[in-house]
């Protein structure tokens, strides 16, 4: 434990929404709600408007379609999410070189390695210049916590939501724990939640009245020991500035089960694909490709085989996948189909069977686009021209009227908002789906507030 708080935590504001907000001059201050649109869909982020009708992350999109019927309903655009990530956290590498990502929108930073604070003050200072920096150069807000060890900092972000700062001044830790729910601390979560209240424990100072002996006798010796110490605000863990990845995966969920062996077999040499091309974007390869397949009956099935040396080649981990794919059982429909792969190193060992196998065309019977795109079911229907997918949310350009986004389509049509950041709220105008002038398009950057 540090005797100034010098651990920073930030914590953007419904990133996601917030970004699409930003991006969407007529969805500034209205719900919007980003996640997965089929039936299984999950909310990945509610914007604060969106929240005040009950929707939150990892709800199912049907519920939170009932909650909030007149929400805006988007599917992610990672690319830009990943480009406002990239500038937060480039700010955020000016303060220290010890910043540790959680994920594209949350990351701890160790203020004091970077000599950007030594005291409350200049903490306090440090963090109040960083949110000002990240609003001027992205126009998002972001939360921050300062506290003396990693786990009051990240509660100190979460009291301080939205766009805020909560600095936990150093030997206040057990008076600001005490009264929170069990729940805050780290590793507990639903079961070991209630496994503690049937225990009489719901708060953290009646895990810190229990003592380490209790806890370790209810939960074992590791977890009873880092919670009896997390109780008493102890929190010995370093800002880590590599965050080794141990294995890369993707995975879908669909709307309607799969039956087709055929159609089953192309979306996972479609994962595979995306699972590649995030590996290489780490910097990667791997020895150990993964499958992973939960049937209509919820069970969920994993397969891997470990290859003779690592490999970011497109071609191996496909016919890999597609091999594991073969002793998987899917009568009765598929739900959800996974790749990943695991073993990671940061060098590939040349295959020139999986060169030769990239020069190939793609799966047999789908063409290159069907194959991208998950449209082709069956080989012979590979040739026929399929109407074009516009999901709400997408980034499109038209010939005529510039660049705008998908509103919502159906029944052959597909209503588009012009509109850009920056711009004010756009006009609506509606298309056929297969309208030559209108295509999908790239997304524009954010444009900060002026002044």
């Amino acid at each position: 434990m540090r005797a100034a708080p010098t651990i920073l935590h930030l914590d953007m504001d419904a990133f996601f929404a917030a970004a699409e907000q930003a991006a969407k001059p007529s969805l500034r201050g209205k719900p919007v709600v980003v996640g997965g649109l089929g039936p299984r869909g999950v909310v990945a982020t509610a914007s604060y408007e969106a929240r005040r009708f009950g929707v939150h992350s990892a709800m199912p999109m049907a519920q939170a379609r009932r909650l909030a019927p007149n929400a805006a309903y988007l599917v992610p655009r990672f690319s830009l999410y990943r480009s406002v990530s990239d500038q937060v956290m480039a700010l955020l590498a000016r303060l220290s070189p010890l910043v540790e990502p959680l994920s594209l929108d949350e990351a701890f930073v160790d203020l004091e390695a970077g000599g950007a604070a030594y005291d409350s003050a200049t903490a306090r200072e440090a963090g109040e210049r960083l949110r000002r920096d990240i609003l001027g150069t992205t126009g998002l807000t972001g939360s921050v916590g300062l506290a003396g060890s990693k786990m009051l900092a990240k509660i100190a972000s979460e009291e301080a939501k939205p766009d805020g700062l909560v600095l936990i001044e150093p030997g206040t830790e057990r008076e600001l724990l005490g009264p929170k729910s069990v729940r805050v601390l780290p590793g507990v979560g639903p079961a070991t939640g209630e496994h503690l209240r049937r225990a009489g424990m719901t708060t953290v100072a009646d895990l810190a009245e229990a003592g380490e002996d209790e806890l370790v006798r209810l939960l074992g010796r590791a977890h009873g020991a880092a919670l009896a110490r997390m109780a008493l605000g102890h929190d010995d863990r370093p800002v880590v500035a590599e965050r080794d990845a141990k294995s890369v995966s993707v995975e879908d969920t669909f709307d309607t089960d799969l039956h087709d062996r055929v159609r089953i077999r192309i979306e996972v040499e479609r994962l595979a694909d995306r699972c590649v091309e995030r590996l290489r974007a780490s910097g990667h390869s791997g020895r150990t490709i993964v499958l992973k397949v939960r049937r209509y009956d919820f069970s969920t099935l994993t397969r891997s085989e470990t290859l003779r040396g690592p490999t970011d080649a497109p071609a191996v981990v496909r016919e890999a996948a597609a091999r594991l794919l073969e002793a998987v059982d899917t009568t009765g429909g598929v739900r959800l189909l996974g790749v990943g792969v695991s073993g990671l190193a940061d060098y590939t060992q040349e295959d020139l069977f999986a060169q030769a196998a990239d020069e190939r065309e793609p799966a047999e019977g789908a063409s290159a686009q069907a194959v991208e795109e998950g449209l082709t079911a069956e080989p012979e229907a590979a040739a026929a021209p399929a109407e074009r997918h516009w999901p709400a949310g997408r980034d499109v350009r038209h010939a005529v009227y510039g660049p705008g986004w998908v509103q919502g389509s159906g029944v052959g049509r597909v209503t588009v908002r012009f509109e850009e950041p920056g711009s004010p709220p756009g006009r609506v105008r509606t298309f056929l789906v297969d309208d030559p002038d209108l295509e999908p398009s790239d997304p524009l950057p954010l444009v900060p507030p002026a002044g």
